[in-house]
């Protein structure tokens, strides 16, 4: 089901709104981020680490802003790095450039919350998953399970998810 909604719920990507769209939706699957901390990012939140034991290995990491005020640093995949740089590309010819937030509406503003429940629920439509209880939070309990199936630490994830209590990543 998340590859038909990657692969289905965009078509040719024929204006900018397929690219932002397909960025928040890969963000929710592979870093398992709640919606009010996707809706907070800011362009300038994103930081390139190198790791010194392998300097040629460049790491994207993003500050995020979850429950509680708590910031959190969230590390991207290739996927998300790839999503987000093609997105930031068609947005600059789009958006002013004084607009901190990354992801905008049509207006040009920070989008909300509801806003991004609405694409969601439109794309699942698209590829034909609409009706099943799929949701923006199911999208972080998605991400969740393939990084423990993939074997990612209870421990870790908790961190990852920027969860408080153990109890509640072993949910």
């Amino acid at each position: 089901e998340c590859e038909q909604l990657l692969k289905n719920g965009f078509g040719d990507f024929s204006n900018w709104m397929d690219y932002r769209d397909y960025a928040m939706i890969v963000l929710f699957l592979n870093c398992g981020m709640r919606l009010s901390e996707l809706v907070g990012i800011n362009v300038n939140d994103f930081s390139e680490n190198i790791d010194p034991s392998q300097p040629n290995v460049v790491y994207i990491s993003l500050k995020v802003v979850g429950k509680g005020n708590k910031e959190r640093i969230v590390y991207l995949n290739e996927q998300c790095v790839d999503a987000i740089k093609k997105y930031k590309e068609i947005r600059a010819t789009v958006v002013d450039v004084k607009q901190k937030a990354l992801f905008v509406s049509k207006q040009g503003k920070r989008i909300t919350n509801r806003r991004v429940e609405q694409i969601i629920d439109d794309r699942l439509r698209k590829c034909g998953l609409s009706g099943k209880g799929i949701s923006v939070h199911k999208l972080r309990h998605t991400a969740a399970t393939l990084m423990y199936q993939n074997g990612v630490d209870v421990r870790v994830l908790k961190e990852v998810l920027g969860h408080e209590n153990l109890n509640t990543t072993q949910i």
